[in-house]
């Protein structure tokens, strides 16, 4: 059933149109129908096979503006790290009693931060963090000695993505209380950083599709054209 809020919400998207990046960004904000400060989120259909190795794309962004969320961060690291990470503002920091307590099924984290020393012992813990995308990896920065550089990029508002099985990329860029002229600066950062990481091997149109939403309202298809500099 739709509720009031949602056919009000609905009434003003254009199904039909493909929005420009700040009509999008102004859009979003109109047609929120929740009481708490949902996430903007942006999903953007690429023109690949991410069953090619070289086609499965992943990456990083610092946000300019942040996501509006403090992320939770685990710094799994021997005791020579450790007050490196905690300084840096690291939720938790350890090693062995972390490795059990996932063992066990905890996962109250956002990301998972660890030096390459301990990735031989992390590495049984794949089939718990996997499914969460919680593994560290060093593509995405989350393998490194520098912890806290990599605390301070995720608490600041650095976001990892990677393209799903059927060529979509999903990522949050912010939350409806922000300004518009955020939402559209915190998006373009993302695209820009998405458009980078096109591969050599990738025929046709990269850029498919964009369209950007907040929690439970409709979609905006966005112009791509609007988007790439």
């Amino acid at each position: 059933m739709i509720t009031k809020k949602r056919k009000i919400a609905n009434a003003k998207v254009d199904a039909n149109k493909a929005y420009t990046l700040k009509e999008a960004s102004s859009l979003v904000k109109q047609i929120n129908t929740t009481k708490f400060d949902s996430s903007v989120d942006v999903h953007v259909k690429l023109g690949v096979d991410p069953k090619k190795a070289d086609q499965a794309i992943r990456g990083t962004v610092s946000l300019p503006h942040g996501t509006g969320k403090t992320k939770k961060v685990l710094v799994l690291c021997n005791p020579d790290k450790e007050s490196e990470a905690t300084a840096a503002g690291a939720d938790y920091v350890g090693l062995d009693e972390y490795i059990a307590k996932i063992e066990g099924g905890w996962t109250d984290v956002d990301v998972i931060v660890a030096t390459p020393s301990v990735m031989p012992k992390i590495g049984k813990l794949g089939k718990v963090l996997g499914p969460r995308n919680l593994m560290p990896n060093p593509k995405t920065g989350t393998v490194t000695n520098d912890v806290a550089g990599a605390v301070n990029d995720l608490k600041g508002g650095k976001i990892a993505f990677k393209v799903d099985k059927v060529g979509i990329i999903h990522a949050s860029i912010g939350r409806v209380s922000f300004a518009p002229e955020k939402i559209a600066e915190n998006c373009q950062e993302f695209i820009n950083a998405v458009v980078k990481l096109k591969p050599a091997s990738s025929k046709g149109t990269y850029l498919k599709g964009v369209s950007m939403a907040s929690s439970m309202s409709p979609g905006i298809a966005i112009d791509t054209k609007s988007v790439q500099n």
